[in-house]
């Protein structure tokens, strides 16, 4: 069956999908493929998804959009699994607003239900010209391939936080953007998270020559399983560009089931960081991330930004009881920049 695509989500990017996609009744139930789906319902909060070009588009009851097959464990936001077995007309969910599909296991109470996915069929692509025998549409078609080794890189700036939206990608910008304006070639990439392109755009409107996310290495939605291989893959092929140094975010918290904690017991990728930046949404969590790194994972956090730094009261404190420098990335964006510097190249240019 022939249908008509009305939107195409950013999820998909590595699949390059028409607007007119051929489709079989026969689906793969794992994450990754990828499917046509019929919204049903319409909401006033998260109905909008994001397309291939970084843009947020309405969601409208009946569109027809693709997606992918995937699962999302979010704290403040919805939980959701591939299911089992996947046929046409199944109803499942919009799990996020990259357009990942699955079946929602439990529903965050600001954003209520999820739009509801009725599966039209499994895409089809033909990557062989001439071929008219379609294969089954997968964002693991030409990814970034993963690694189990991480190559020589440039020195690495890792920014953290202690969970979901505590300032951790504009920490990455404004760090990004000072580092650039410095005449230092910076590439970045999101290592940790469900599928979203908006943060690696982010990033690049800051000033990185290059930009990527585990989505490029063909995942969805990272776990513990796969965090280090695909981090090391994409940091080896950001070096390929020669950066003089490389800023990477790891999604959602130190604490998470995205695989932030693989990375962080990681002795390669440690080894490669030249600093750690933490964003923490307040004192406490700030206090437990300190105590995390330095008793569990024996890693040493270099500055703390986010919320807890919004004023000199959180500044304070972070620095009298903790011993760790505080700077906020909106407040004191040139001294983050420049301390960032320093701790990577030794003396600012």
């Amino acid at each position: 069956m022939k249908v008509a695509l009305d939107k195409i989500a950013s999820a998909t990017r590595n699949a390059r999908l028409p607007r007119e996609v051929l489709l079989s009744e026969e689906i793969a139930a794992r994450e990754g493929m990828v499917l046509a789906a019929r919204v049903h319902g319409t909401k006033t909060v998260y109905n909008t998804l994001e397309d291939v070009h970084g843009r947020m588009i309405e969601l409208n009851d009946g569109d027809v959009i693709a997606g992918v097959l995937g699962s999302r464990r979010a704290l403040r936001g919805y939980a959701g699994v591939v299911p089992p077995a996947v046929k046409v007309g199944d109803r499942l969910d919009i799990l996020n607003l990259g357009g990942v599909i699955g079946r929602c296991t439990s529903v965050n109470l600001e954003l209520g239900r999820p739009l509801q996915a009725e599966v039209l069929g499994q895409v089809l692509s033909f990557p062989h010209l001439g071929e008219r025998v379609g294969v089954a549409a997968d964002i693991r078609t030409g990814a970034v391939p993963w690694a189990e080794r991480l190559e020589p890189s440039a020195p690495i700036v890792y920014v953290s936080g202690t969970c979901m939206n505590a300032g951790k990608t504009f920490a990455c910008g404004e760090i990004i953007r000072y580092l650039a304006r410095r005449g230092r070639r910076v590439c970045a990439a999101k290592l940790t998270g469900v599928s979203l392109l908006r943060d690696t755009l982010s990033m690049a409107d800051r000033g990185a020559i290059k930009g990527l996310s585990f989505n490029d290495a063909g995942i969805v939605s990272t776990t513990d399983a796969v965090a280090v291989p695909v981090s090391k893959g994409l940091i080896n092929a950001l070096n390929r560009e020669e950066p003089d140094c490389l800023v990477i975010e790891l999604g959602d918290g130190i604490l998470g089931e995205y695989g932030v904690q693989a990375i962080l017991d990681d002795a390669e990728l440690m080894q490669a960081g030249a600093a750690h930046v933490l964003c923490a949404t307040d004192p406490v969590a700030a206090w437990g991330a300190v105590e995390l790194l330095k008793t569990h994972f024996k890693r040493r956090l270099d500055l703390i930004s986010g919320p807890a730094t919004d004023n000199a009261v959180g500044q304070e404190f972070i620095e009298k009881k903790m011993g760790v420098r505080a700077l906020n990335a909106r407040i004191d964006h040139d001294r983050l920049g420049e301390f960032v510097e320093r701790a990577v190249f030794g003396e600012a240019r």
